[in-house]
């Protein structure tokens, strides 16, 4: 995802950050240890393309960085050191990723979610597209973060998790979530039974 940048090319919040104290660098290096579990854990899930595991495996993880998330929104905001963004290096290449998760999950890859609360819109997406677009948001930070760059990351952790993470891994959350009611409920409804079979076939693709 491309830097949100003023259009004379700085941050839109940029100013003269303080000094970070001990119990900040602390917590950036919490926000750093769940960032780095959950992206080793995703690829390793695409990896093993093991669907009956997949979907469990995939709401735990995508739970636990839902945690580093909330802490992150309710802190005081984050204003990032420098005038421009530093130079980290591209983007890490997520479209491998984003095949092996959209393979191994087959049908129940697209969902529909709500991306605003208040302005009711049901939005058609793909669970691949949404975890490999969280995972380049975090790597994004993450790059920062072990370059020294801690301010920097701790805003840009912060401010994408508001405007564009925090909401996808909800909606994915969601999704992961009915695909194991979906499994496990019996339902009656004759609308949802495709929706149904689609959630058991996934789930059942590597119990056999």
């Amino acid at each position: 995802m491309t830097t949100p940048l003023t259009p004379d090319g700085t941050h839109p919040h940029a100013g003269v950050a303080p000094s970070l104290d001990g119990e900040t660098e602390d917590f950036a290096q919490q926000i750093a240890d769940s960032v780095s579990s959950f992206l080793l854990a995703l690829r390793e899930i695409a990896r093993e393309a093991d669907g009956s595991r997949a979907i469990s495996l995939l709401l735990l993880e995508i739970s636990q960085v839902l945690l580093a998330g909330a802490r992150l929104g309710v802190q005081q905001d984050f204003t990032p050191r420098a005038e421009y963004q530093p130079d980290v290096g591209p983007e890490a290449d997520v479209d491998d990723l984003r095949m092996r998760l959209a393979d191994m999950l087959g049908n129940v890859d697209t969902y529909g979610f709500v991306f605003d609360p208040y302005v009711p819109e049901v939005v058609a997406s793909q669970l691949s597209d949404d975890l490999t677009a969280i995972a380049t948001d975090l790597e994004n930070g993450l790059r920062h973060y072990r370059s020294g760059n801690v301010d920097e990351a701790l805003w840009w952790w912060q401010y994408s998790y508001v405007n564009n993470w925090g909401n996808l891994a909800g909606a994915t959350l969601n999704a992961l979530l009915s695909v194991v009611a979906h499994d496990r409920l019996d339902v009656d409804n004759d609308d949802e039974l495709a929706q149904i079979e689609a959630a058991e076939a996934v789930l059942d693709s590597g119990r056999g």
